[in-house]
């Protein structure tokens, strides 16, 4: 184990990433931040102008390590194309099976800051939705799936994640994310049908 110490940048991140995921972004304070971080107010300020680029911040760091982790499950899924899909959506019940799943922090920001379109997070939100649809399309056309069809199904996966997302959330029963997977495989299988035929 490294005894190396987390830069202060990073350091303000996890903090603020913990507390916002763990509360929501309006009810943390800057001073809670800084607390939790074991900093000053002004160490806090001097790395970020301003809460909204804190929160924008929180969420750049959690876009590719959410990818990476997309990646790896649909690799390390056996089966065909639809069965690496369903193991995405397996593996996303299984974490919001945890105490602490809290959903999508992604989509969470976007409710809190849903009056304020211009807003660095929802920037940082939309980039990451955009990221994970357009990866689904590239895996489905490199599956053989014309680039059209493979855009179509790429958005109708991402639309029952994150409606599964939100209706686990509400209801506190991960067997949605399994049923939005079961249909994300038929969807997936029906266009590489639809493709054959």
């Amino acid at each position: 184990m490294s005894n190396t110490p987390i830069p202060t940048r990073e350091r303000l991140i996890e903090a603020a990433g913990k507390l916002f995921y763990g509360e929501g972004i309006r009810a943390v304070s800057m001073d809670a931040v800084a607390d939790k971080a074991g900093v000053t107010k002004r160490t806090l300020y001097y790395h970020f102008r301003s809460k909204d680029d804190l929160i924008a911040a929180y969420l750049e760091t959690r876009d590719q390590p959410n990818l990476a982790l997309f990646r790896r499950w649909f690799a390390e899924t056996e089966g065909g194309l639809a069965e690496k899909v369903v193991g995405i959506f397996r593996h996303l019940a299984q974490s919001a099976r945890h105490p602490k799943w809290k959903g999508c922090g992604f989509l969470r920001t976007s409710v809190e800051l849903v009056n304020l379109p211009g807003h660095p997070a929802m920037k940082a939100a939309r980039a990451h939705k955009q990221r994970a649809e357009q990866w689904f399309a590239e895996v489905f056309e490199e599956a053989g799936i014309a680039r059209e069809l493979s855009q179509q199904l790429a958005r109708q996966v991402v639309l029952l994640m994150d409606g599964a997302f939100a209706v686990v959330l509400l209801h506190r029963d991960a067997s949605y994310m399994e049923a939005a997977g079961d249909a994300a495989a038929r969807l997936v299988r029906d266009t590489e049908q639809r493709q054959l035929g």
